[in-house]
């Protein structure tokens, strides 16, 4: 005869067992992501870095560092503003003109053949599209900029922030994996935060506005939002690493472009897969994360992964769109 609780202890250990599994899981598909990423990232660096050095038989990055910061004559704030705020803008401008273009005009064909939600923002209801660069614009220089005063003198404080010799590619690759996790660990719970009921109605609403978004709409938030979700988890890595401005100004431009990819409505060719997030737009209550990778831990992306969307959820190397490719299952007859 089994012994009283007997049958508790068994699910309970059953209970560990599966999550014992499921953290593993995580851990490989984790590998799996920066593996890949840093790989692709590596051989396309080396390839520049290579052909850049070729032509100029020298050490084309640190001669270029050099002769920048001699340009501002070492002026920190100066060196610190441009690389921490005016080079990740024109990043993140640069390449949401782009897709305003296509939202706005539905061209290039090129482009808007690849859109996720089909018949949405098509095109983009331009009195909103304003409100959404206003509202990105007041971030960026009434949030962000302003956070980037206490940053510049963290980074003051660790004293090789703007050191005339350049980090080595391979360290800024380990910083690149640091800020990742980093990132994905303060965005995911503040994320999943600012979903509370509480918080929802006054804060975050703002944002899910756009349930099938576009790419200005990643810094298109409530003021708190955009601190505790937006920039602390980008910020922060640097600061704890106490990284050269070179480094924080390729993470930061990187960021701004990968959220602007997660929301900008199209699943193109080459790029990081969008549906993740954008099926975060559409349902609310799943995948908040970067990565995926806590949202797997948590369990908050089983719907997603019963979906069209999840089989669709990988990097698109061919020139068919994968809404072609893998439709969505014809609705049944009422």
């Amino acid at each position: 005869p089994k012994m009283p609780g007997q049958d508790s202890a068994a699910r309970a250990f059953s209970c560990c067992l599966s999550q014992e599994e499921k953290l593993w899981d995580a851990l490989r598909i984790s590998a799996y992501v920066f593996s890949t990423g840093l790989l692709m990232f590596t051989a396309l660096v080396n390839s520049v870095s290579w052909f850049m050095q070729d032509i100029t038989l020298g050490n084309f990055w640190q001669t270029t560092w050099l002769n920048f910061y001699n340009f501002f004559e070492g002026d920190e704030w100066t060196i610190f503003f441009f690389g921490a705020a005016l080079v990740p803008a024109l990043a993140f401008w640069g390449f949401n003109g782009i897709l305003m273009v296509a939202d706005i005009t539905g061209k290039p064909t090129f482009i808007t053949r690849y859109r996720i939600q089909l018949g949405k923002n098509d095109p983009v209801d331009t009195k909103k599209l304003w409100q959404a660069i206003y509202t990105a614009l007041v971030n960026q220089f009434f949030v962000s900029l302003p956070m980037l005063v206490p940053m510049f003198h963290v980074m003051n404080w660790w004293g090789n922030t703007f050191s005339k010799e350049l980090p080595t590619f391979q360290w800024f690759l380990v910083e690149l994996s640091i800020f990742t996790i980093i990132e994905e660990i303060l965005f995911y719970y503040t994320h999943r935060l600012v979903h509370h009921p509480v918080l929802y109605k006054h804060i975050h609403k703002k944002h899910h506005e756009w349930t099938a978004p576009i790419g200005v709409v990643s810094i298109y938030a409530h003021p708190v939002e955009h601190i505790l979700s937006n920039t602390l988890p980008v910020m922060t890595g640097p600061m704890i690493m106490g990284s050269h401005i070179v480094s924080i100004s390729a993470w930061f431009s990187l960021a701004l472009i990968t959220t602007s990819i997660s929301h900008c409505g199209y699943h193109l060719p080459f790029l990081p897969s969008p549906e993740f997030h954008d099926f975060h737009h559409l349902k609310f209550n799943q995948c908040y994360g970067v990565l995926g990778v806590l949202d797997y831990l948590h369990g908050t992306d089983r719907v997603f992964r019963q979906t069209k969307a999840f089989e669709r959820h990988k990097v698109l190397l061919g020139l068919t769109p994968l809404s072609e490719s893998i439709p969505e299952a014809p609705k049944r007859a009422e």
